[in-house]
């Protein structure tokens, strides 16, 4: 099993050798930005060598929005994210569910989802696979709880999608991690890709604050319990000081 962290995207390699990571995630822009990713300096290290790679997508993305001065480049941005993480031989391109806003009709986020794979199947499909990823919060999400996430599956699900299952989200929106992992390929028939993270705050608190593995409110046993039934790659996205102690604890955990 395939076990990392979220790193800083200036020096993926470094950070990976830092933390014996197996399997880095990053961002190729500027989280909270509009503009294509440049090309990585480190793109044919990270394409060639062997720690595998996983990008996520800036957080603006809201392919569900109704709303086309965000929708749309929201579309434009997730194309060009795929592209630019095949160039860094990436397994995958992690987006968020995203929402409609008070008073919207979800059954219009969940069919633009819809429109914008079947588009982008037609034109040729994505450089690398999408990996929808489950929220923490919002009223109006697509995949916050696992109802509005069976929904969005509805409308998407015949296209090949995968799903990145964050524990610290599905914690926050008050879904069992006892059982989620069941529930979750219930769903969607596969899960591709786990963010293990612990929580600062309470169970159903629709808050996304990390912590590190054995740090929160979560029992860290439950958290290994996840990475054992999903058997995907597991990439920590905690606070970067205590990354190489969560991947070293959840190696020795899932070994025993």
């Amino acid at each position: 099993m395939l076990i990392g962290a979220h790193v800083r995207e200036d020096d993926p390699v470094v950070s990976a050798a830092d933390r014996g990571a197996d399997i880095v995630q990053m961002f190729l822009a500027d989280p909270q930005g509009w503009k294509k990713p440049p090309a990585h300096p480190q793109a044919e290290q990270l394409r060639t060598g062997g720690v595998a790679v996983v990008v996520h997508s800036p957080y603006v993305v809201n392919l569900a929005s109704l709303n086309n001065r965000i929708r749309i480049p929201s579309r434009k941005l997730v194309v060009q994210h795929a592209e630019a993480a095949a160039e860094v031989g990436a397994i995958g391109l992690v987006v968020h569910g995203g929402h409609v806003t008070r008073g919207e009709d979800a059954a219009a986020g969940f069919a633009n989802w819809r429109k914008f794979i079947e588009r982008q199947v037609g034109e040729g499909g994505f450089a690398v696979p999408i990996l929808i990823e489950n929220t923490a919060g919002g009223d109006n999400a697509m995949a916050r709880r696992f109802d509005a996430l069976a929904r969005l599956w509805d409308a998407v699900g015949e296209f090949d999608v995968g799903f990145c299952l964050d524990t610290c989200h599905a914690f926050a929106a008050g879904e069992d991690l006892v059982d989620v992992v069941d529930r979750a390929k219930a769903i969607t028939g596969r899960i591709d890709l786990v963010h293990l993270n612990n929580s600062r705050d309470e169970f159903g608190s629709a808050r996304d604050r990390h912590a590190n593995v054995a740090d929160g409110t979560i029992p860290p046993e439950q958290l290994v319990a996840v990475c054992a039934a999903a058997g995907a790659p597991v990439v920590v996205e905690t606070p970067a000081e205590g990354q190489a102690d969560d991947i070293a604890f959840l190696r020795e955990r899932l070994a025993r």
